[in-house]
């Protein structure tokens, strides 16, 4: 019995338009997955060098992101920053950042000081935080901001105690009024203040990416299947 393969345009433009998606997004699930291998690598290395001591001179990202660092100053108690939208563990809460004024000077370095879990009943409720009186020694890890999540509405302005989604450094630097190094320091020493600092591991999820490469990949080896048996279904009809 002879095999036939009948071409029809409306079969090849769908399948052609599902491969291409699924080609395109899956070579994009694998440059992620290599982004974040490439930060592991960066992180295994900044991990292994001594912590750098932070002073009041403004430095640049560089080498310097994920790196271990130590810095004392004084908390700007007045001026924390709730980040929205921040689970841990399945539950709703916020990461709380603080100003850190850098001992000794008039400058001033970001700090995340830690997760903390939001009120279900009433959104805007902010918990209790204890805030460390004096002069403290912070060791922590510089990042270059908190990461990012889907903005909701309208950003809400800057103030203290502002609930936000994302936040830039440079518009709390202008709304406080104050000279803020260009980065933030994910705090990891305790300061006897409750607050959680199992920071997740920018690296993390390589393996997740993988898995969605290998699924956009298999949507596109689909498509070609099934427009070729459509086409010999065709012809043999």
């Amino acid at each position: 019995m002879r095999i036939k393969f009948r071409f029809g345009w409306g079969p090849f433009v769908a399948a052609a338009m599902a491969i291409a998606v699924g080609v395109s997004l899956g070579q994009w699930q694998m440059r992620r997955a290599a982004d974040k291998e490439a930060i592991e690598r960066h992180l295994s290395a900044q991990e292994d060098a001594p912590p750098i001591l932070l002073d009041d001179v403004t430095r640049t990202m560089g080498a310097l992101e994920y790196r271990r660092v130590i810095v004392r100053g004084e908390f700007v108690r007045d001026w924390a920053v709730y980040l929205d939208n921040r689970p841990h563990n399945g539950a709703a809460g916020f990461y709380m950042l603080m100003p850190l004024k850098i001992a000794g000077s008039d400058s001033h370095v970001l700090v995340a000081r830690g997760w903390v879990k939001r009120d279900l009943t009433d959104r805007k409720k902010l918990p209790p935080i204890v805030v460390p009186p004096g002069i403290v020694e912070i060791q922590g890890v510089v990042r270059r901001n908190a990461g990012r999540v889907l903005q909701l509405g309208t950003p809400e302005a800057l103030h203290p105690n502002a609930i936000v989604q994302n936040l830039d450094i440079q518009a709390l630097a202008q709304a406080a009024n104050m000279p803020i190094q260009p980065f933030m320091i994910e705090q990891l020493n305790d300061t006897h203040d409750g607050l959680m600092r199992d920071w997740p591991r920018p690296s993390s999820g390589i393996d997740k990416h993988f898995g969605y490469a290998f699924q956009w990949y298999a949507l596109a080896a689909t498509a070609f299947v099934f427009f070729l048996v459509t086409g010999f279904r065709r012809g043999r009809q």
